[in-house]
């Protein structure tokens, strides 16, 4: 069992509660967003959130059989064999080490061969245990005791023991090894919490205070220590080469329901089942059904749906007036349409706030752009520029919201007053330009030193819903003078941008998000954060240079990892979307409702807003 210390049984029973108001308030938002005159087929789709039943799923357990301690499935027994097809844009990959992914493309292709100590449960947002079997939280709120399932194996027969998760904790994450936002995250001050072996099954991790987003930071893949820990004593740069694109799939030892078989750059990946998966069904028999799991590298979203159509893919997520024309052939087709509500990412368009120089004595930023986009006034005059009434209306046809926040619509830590954001208003943006002495002359918009504003705008090539919001963002800046030369590129090219060379005007992305805990985001937020796009700093850099609003963010993200009570936690992460709206280093766009297609020839197919179409693969089957 899960288990827990009364006090925070009690805290989490309150969660469980917020969380079902979060599911309710998905459903509502989902039913209500509109935009003029929107079609009636699009309306449908809506009203089937408040009319459809929701899955009520089995409770979790564990089984204990010959000595293996099986989860046991939380769905009806389902039969064997068969394939999923689903699709990714894109190129693919850039690697298949878990630890060391930056891009959510290489996390979905990795993360699927790893478990983690726990998993968010996808019907109630609660912490529950994947490859632990039980915590319990000691009353002191800082003592975690881990106990693994026992018996169970990696894909080479080895046994996943208590030492797998010392390693990986110890060395792979706490020692800096990969991408170390986890490890960032998980400071608390100067300090990072302690962990110990206690017996074969048996982990003690000790947090220097109470930190209220441990139990969801446990959900990093654990490592095989007996094939990762020969490469770390090689050094950093040995790690985050390791299980690159181009390994070979029977080097991967996994413990996942999935293990790589074959990858055929920009064109699929195929996987299939792991025979020492640790899933039973009620019958007692063990998962998964499914035979084999395939990712088919689609390009851009157009070819993704052209497959969909073409009986290629098994599943595919609808945008704008796709959805109305899917909709209407639905009674007579192979597929059913899935309304999830909000999305939890978010979509947004970023500046370069960088003064700083590079290794080689170069501005990351032309010092006349630095200018601009530090000059409050101009960010804020480009946020009342952008439409995204007509962005809802015209790109996701009216399947989504605008957004002003950090937060998604549907975080439990919304901040309501900054949600509710402000019109388009082109006179206010043109005010605020000449407060910062910009002027125009025959329609082009210059700065007081008679620079004329003109700059690149970039987003990933192949996703033809970003490639239209930068069509339509140039569009709206131009009527302000601006000259925009808006740039897609390949995914890879543009995160090494963002991340690594820093050389870059303006962006416009989107990030992965949670609506159960801010903190996750740290990594963006944070002043030294992997992920700080819009002001990124080396290592080597620390904190030169931090803007006074950068400080703040570092304290409320600080106070809220202390804060145990939601209510006092809630007002802080209120706080630091009030300050990002302020300041604008990054701007919201909108909030598509996430609408998916899927084959009616799957069982098991229960979707939710928090784990989407799929969440729960390894009970799909077949029918």
């Amino acid at each position: 069992m899960f288990r827990f210390c009364d006090k925070l049984l009690y805290m989490n029973k309150k969660f469980v509660y917020l969380i079902s108001i979060f599911l309710f308030i998905c459903f509502v938002l989902a039913g209500c967003i509109r935009a003029d005159k929107p079609d009636t087929d699009i309306e449908a789709v809506k009203k089937e959130t408040n009319e459809r039943q929701i899955f009520v799923p089995y409770p979790v357990s564990t089984k204990t059989i010959d000595g293996v301690d099986y989860i046991v499935s939380r769905s009806p027994a389902g039969k064997y064999g068969g394939t999923l097809v689903n699709s990714t844009i894109g190129e693919g990959p850039k690697t298949f080490n878990s630890w060391n992914s930056m891009d959510a493309t290489s996390s979905q292709a990795a993360d699927i061969m790893f478990d983690a100590l726990v998993t968010t449960d996808p019907y109630t947002g609660e912490v529950i245990p994947k490859l632990a079997k039980s915590i319990e939280v000691l009353p002191d709120n800082r003592t975690y005791i881990v106990k693994l399932r026992c018996g169970l194996k990696w894909s080479d027969g080895k046994p996943i023991t208590a030492d797998d998760v010392y390693f990986t904790w110890n060395t792979i994450i706490f020692g800096g090894y990969g991408n170390t936002s986890t490890r960032d995250a998980m400071y608390i001050g100067n300090e990072l919490p302690k962990v110990e072996k206690i017996d074969d099954y048996t982990v003690k991790f000790v947090t220097p205070k109470p930190f209220s987003p441990f139990l969801r930071q446990l959900s990093v893949p654990i490592a095989p220590k007996h094939i990762l820990e020969p490469v770390t004593k090689q050094g950093k740069r040995a790690f985050a080469s390791f299980w690159g694109s181009n390994t070979k799939p029977s080097e991967f030892v996994v413990s996942g329901a999935f293990k790589l078989k074959e990858y055929v750059p920009a064109q699929r990946l195929v996987y299939e089942k792991n025979p020492n998966y640790y899933m039973i069904d009620e019958k007692g028999q063990k998962l998964p059904y499914l035979d084999k799991y395939i990712i088919l590298i689609v390009g851009d979203l157009n070819n993704e749906l052209l497959k969909f159509k073409a009986g290629e893919l098994d599943t595919v997520g609808l945008r704008g007036t796709n959805v109305a024309l899917f909709k209407e052939k639905e009674k007579n087709s192979d597929y059913k349409i899935y309304n999830l509500g909000p999305n939890t990412g978010t979509m947004y368009f970023a500046f370069n706030l960088n003064t700083r120089k590079n290794d080689k004595g170069k501005y990351y930023v032309n010092p006349v752009k630095q200018k601009w986009f530090n000059d409050k006034n101009f960010r804020a005059a480009v946020d009342y520029a952008l439409d995204r009434e007509n962005m809802v209306f015209n790109i996701a046809s009216g399947v989504a919201a605008p957004l002003f926040t950090p937060e998604p619509l549907s975080s439990i830590y919304l901040n309501k007053q900054v949600a509710k954001g402000h019109p388009r208003d082109t006179q206010k943006a043109r005010e605020l330009l000449k407060k910062s002495n910009f002027y125009w002359k025959k329609g082009k918009l210059y700065d007081n030193n008679g620079n004329k504003v003109e700059f690149d705008l970039y987003t990933n090539a192949g996703n033809t819903e970003r490639e239209s919001i930068g069509v339509m963002v140039k569009q709206d800046l131009e009527e302000l003078g601006m000259t925009v030369n808006f740039k897609p590129v390949e995914f890879n090219t543009l995160v090494n941008k963002l991340v690594n060379t820093n050389d870059f005007d303006t962006v416009i992305m989107g990030f992965t998000g949670s609506p159960l805990e801010p903190y996750g985001g740290k990594n963006v937020w944070y002043s030294n954060g992997t992920l700080h796009v819009f002001n990124m700093r080396k290592a080597t850099e620390d904190n030169k240079k931090m803007f006074v609003w950068e400080k703040k963010l570092n304290e409320l993200f600080d106070k809220a990892a202390l804060e145990l009570n939601f209510d006092k936690r809630k007002a802080l992460y209120e706080q630091y979307q009030q300050l990002i709206y302020d300041e604008k280093p990054i701007i919201y766009l909108y909030s598509p409702i996430i609408i998916t297609a899927v084959r009616k020839k799957f069982g098991n197919i229960y979707p939710t807003p928090l784990g989407g179409v799929i969440h729960n693969l390894e009970e799909i089957y077949i029918k």
